[in-house]
Order: C-alpha cells, then sequence, then structure tokens
C-alpha cells in the first residue's frame, strides 16, 4: 500500500470514528444564527451543547468565552460559529498531540501500559508494537497482567501474530518477577522497546500501587531510567467516566501519557477534548478500528475540524 493511500485510509477512519461524535455535537447547536455577536442566551445553549457532547466543563467554557469574543463579519450560521469551536478545539488538542517516541539510551525504552480490564489495553499494546515496527524498531512484550490467564494467553497470541518475543511465566505469578526478566532478556538482545501489560484492577487501589511500586523498584535495578513512559489506556466509550480513570491513575501509578481507544462507533469522542483541556497529559495515539494498523498519532487540527463537522 503507498504512503498516500495508507494515509487516505487512515483519514476515512478518522472521519469514520468521529462522525457519531461530529452528530451529536451538530445536533446539539442545530438552528444557532447569530448576527455579528452571539447573545449571552446562545452562548449558554452552545455552552450546554458541547457539555452534552462530552467536551467536558473546562473546554466548554473556554470555547464559551472564544465565541463571545468574535465579531462574525455578517451574519453567522452553523457553520462559522463550527469553524471557531474547531479552531479553539485544535487550540486545546495541539499541546497534547505528542507521538511515543523511542528515546531511551541504554535501550530498551520501557513503556508500561495501564488501564482497567475493558479498556482495550492487550490489544492497544499489539498495537503500539506494530507501531513501534513499522518506525523499524525492535520490540519485546512482557506479560506482567499475571492476574488473569486470558490476558497471558491473549498477549502471546499477539507477540505470535507479530513475530515479537513475550516474556511470560503462570497465571498468579510474580508480575515484579515477569517484569524484571523482561527487561533483562531485551537489555542482553539489544530490544528498542520493552512494552509491559499490567494488571487492571482498580477495585483495591493499594494493591495496585503496591505492585507497580514493586515494578518500578524492580526495573530501577536494571535501568535507573525505566519505566521510561506510563501509558494509560481509555475507552472512549465510557465518556465522562474516562476523566476519572485519569484522576485515579495518575495518582496511583504516575501517568505519563494516554492512549484513547474505541472512538469508533461512539458519540463520545469529545471527551479527547475534556481530558487534553483537564490534564494536558500527552496523548499519544488514538484508535478508530480493530485493524492492527487502526492505532496512530493523531493530527490536532484535523481531528478538531472532523469533531466540529468541518473538515
Amino acid at each position: 500500500m503507498s504512503e498516500d493511500t495508507a494515509s487516505t485510509s487512515w483519514s476515512d477512519r478518522l472521519f469514520g470514528g468521529f462522525r457519531k461524535t461530529s452528530e451529536r455535537l451538530t445536533d446539539n447547536l442545530a438552528g444557532i444564527v447569530a448576527k455579528t455577536r452571539l447573545t449571552d442566551s446562545q452562548l449558554d445553549d452552545i455552552e450546554d451543547a458541547l457539555i452534552v457532547s462530552d467536551l467536558g466543563p473546562r473546554a466548554a467554557a473556554r470555547i464559551r468565552d472564544r465565541l463571545a469574543e468574535e465579531r462574525f463579519e455578517r451574519d453567522a450560521d452553523e457553520r462559522a460559529i463550527m469553524e471557531v469551536v474547531a479552531r479553539e478545539i485544535a487550540e486545546i488538542l495541539r499541546p497534547v498531540a505528542k507521538p511515543l517516541d523511542i528515546v531511551a539510551f541504554p535501550r530498551p525504552q520501557v513503556v508500561l501500559v495501564i488501564g482497567v480490564n475493558g479498556s482495550g489495553k492487550t490489544t492497544t499494546i499489539a498495537k503500539l508494537a506494530h507501531l513501534f515496527q513499522e518506525q523499524d524498531y525492535s520490540v519485546m512484550l512482557a506479560a506482567g497482567d499475571t492476574f488473569r490467564a486470558a490476558a497471558i494467553g491473549q498477549l502471546a497470541v499477539w507477540a505470535d501474530r507479530l513475530g515479537v518475543p513475550v516474556i511470560k511465566g503462570p497465571e498468579g505469578g510474580d508480575p515484579a518477577s515477569i517484569v524484571f526478566d523482561g527487561l533483562k532478556a531485551a537489555t542482553d538482545k539489544g530490544i528498542d522497546a520493552l512494552i509491559v501489560d499490567t494488571a487492571g484492577r482498580l477495585q483495591n487501589k493499594r494493591e495496585l500501587m503496591d505492585e507497580l511500586a514493586k515494578i518500578r523498584r524492580v526495573l530501577g535495578r536494571l535501568n535507573p531510567e525505566a519505566p521510561h513512559d506510563v501509558v494509560l489506556v481509555l475507552d472512549a466509550t465510557n465518556g465522562q467516566n474516562a476523566l476519572s480513570q485519569i484522576e485515579t491513575f495518575r495518582e496511583v501509578a504516575g501517568v505519563t501519557g494516554l492512549i484513547m481507544t474505541k472512538l469508533d462507533g461512539t458519540a463520545r469522542g469529545g471527551v479527547l477534548v475534556a481530558a487534553a483541556e483537564q490534564f494536558g497529559l500527552p496523548i499519544h495515539a488514538i484508535g478508530v478500528g480493530e485493524k492492527i494498523d487502526d492505532l496512530r498519532p493523531f493530527d490536532p487540527d484535523l481531528v478538531a475540524r472532523v469533531i466540529a463537522g468541518v473538515a
């Protein structure tokens, strides 16, 4: 597949993934027409529509303020208003749109991947590994979620498909021991990136915090810089609940960046904007499908226009 074709198909998937979000937002803003300035009542309606569309109160208030300053050259229709909304969403997204770069020296770069069960964490690890492979980096996986046999098996299946090594142990084994073995093997083999799966239990935050702290300690024995990244996988269909997960995991695990999955088929893609405005954490990639290449770094300007329905 040529680069142009790949780019086009990704753009198509992006449009498809955010279609319901865009429709929800434009439906909520339908019929708003202004003179040279929007009235306070219209601005209130727009702010409410943005919140209902999962952009969150902070982003909605910011966009409202921007619209309040706008002086339209002629009577403004819905399109003109949404152009302003798109520009402000882009301003929110630009600072956080940061691909996950492999920069660690010495290698490997250790990426701890965390997230609640059901968020698409294990599949996202495979997609992230594929993304690194496309950039000619060597990858190893470590099955640190030892509490679910299904997670170990799923990661092993993906490793086999991708042709990458995986370090795993028995169900119920010590995650820190698996991760230690993984880092030792990756270091010995000169692997560029070690991606570590971790347990997704939030029922007992103290246990999860203790487990992650232990993983950090054993990694530090081999490489004081590890882990280099702690990436939280979020399911966009959870809407505002995804924001509470960021809050909790940031406190428990020291999250350094986010990946947003399952943007296809949900009307709640606006949560991407809410997360960016509220937390300012890097958003390394977004997922808009089930295929192995459906995870990509994103263009904030294009995503903003797609969300606002003006792309």
